[in-house]
């Protein structure tokens, strides 16, 4: 006998209702998807912390907590005032190593020193009072104008003041080797000027 094509049609169409069920019932009970994470999250590194990256950051910082520019050739008795003088050179326009050559030369980074002629501190500023003030020109004392001993012995007012006075020479005289000269003592030429310069191309280069 024969099947009629109406009996082969329900018999497909009973074949894909029980294949789309079966279809159905697997999706139903299958486990989720997991979606992979894009690689470049997989293989991004996260940031460093900060304390990985302070050591270079640490060499620019002085013990006084300021941004240092001296040179780390000079010695410790001029590095251990090296926030102030890059604070007031930078005030200043001046450079921080030609600061701290003069310091260098001047006290050797003491701050109470105190010269024969009677200058007084880290640059060897002359005070109004103590020996300089014996020291007489047309007008009266030669440093009448000048800070007190006292006041000189603080290493940042020392600092402040000093940077100033050589500033001021410089823009006087338009160039750092006679602003040096003026700076220094009188009647030497360019004897100290010279001095201070060969420290800045010894440390400072």
């Amino acid at each position: 006998m024969s099947i009629g094509p109406r009996l082969i049609i329900q018999g497909t169409m009973l074949g894909s209702l029980i294949v789309t069920a079966f279809g159905l019932f697997v999706t139903a009970h299958a486990a989720p998807l997991v979606q992979e994470p894009a690689p470049a999250a997989v293989v991004a590194e996260a940031p460093q912390p900060a304390a990985e990256a302070a050591p270079a950051e640490e060499q620019a910082v002085s013990d006084e907590g300021g941004v240092c520019e001296v040179s780390d050739r000079f010695p410790q008795s001029i590095l251990q005032w090296c926030g102030l003088i890059t604070r007031y050179a930078q005030e200043r326009d001046l450079e921080a190593n030609l600061v701290a050559s003069v310091m260098l030369q001047e006290s050797g980074g003491k701050p109470e020193a105190y010269s024969r002629s009677g200058a007084v501190g880290l640059l060897q500023v002359m005070p109004r009072d103590g020996i300089s003030a014996s020291f007489m020109c047309v007008n009266g004392p030669c440093f009448a104008s000048r800070p007190t001993i006292d006041e000189l012995k603080n290493p940042e007012f020392n600092i402040e003041y000093g940077t100033g006075m050589l500033a001021s020479l410089v823009s006087r005289h338009g160039n750092v080797r006679d602003a040096l000269m003026a700076y220094g003592p009188m009647d030497v030429g360019y004897y100290y000027a010279d001095k201070v310069l060969a420290i800045y191309n010894s440390y400072a280069q």
